[in-house]
């Protein structure tokens, strides 16, 4: 327990901060989980709009300080490699026809 004035208010001040990190973070997680999963069912469409969003959220918790800006960016980028690769890899296992 905090014998101060002072240590109490740093107290209230780091659970508040991290009550916020704490719902910012588990918004970010569940948006990379939903292109995961949209990953998983194949449909480009839905695979695009997740990946918005995604996006979206990871630069507003860069924002905001909740997660460095590399993180967002890195995060992002390696959404988009397997997003790319997804998208090549139909293209490469079809059949051509000689």
């Amino acid at each position: 327990m905090p014998h101060t004035k002072s240590a109490e208010k740093r107290l209230r001040q780091s659970d508040k901060r991290r009550r916020t990190n704490r719902t910012w973070m588990k918004g970010v997680k569940k948006e990379t989980r939903e292109v995961a999963d949209a990953l998983a069912t194949g449909d480009a469409a839905k695979i695009a709009t997740q990946f918005v969003a995604a996006t979206v959220k990871l630069d507003k918790a860069a924002a905001k300080g909740i997660i460095h800006k590399n993180k967002a960016a890195r995060l992002k980028s390696r959404m988009a490699k397997r997003i790319n690769k997804a998208k090549a890899a139909p293209a490469k296992t079809a059949p051509t026809k000689a």
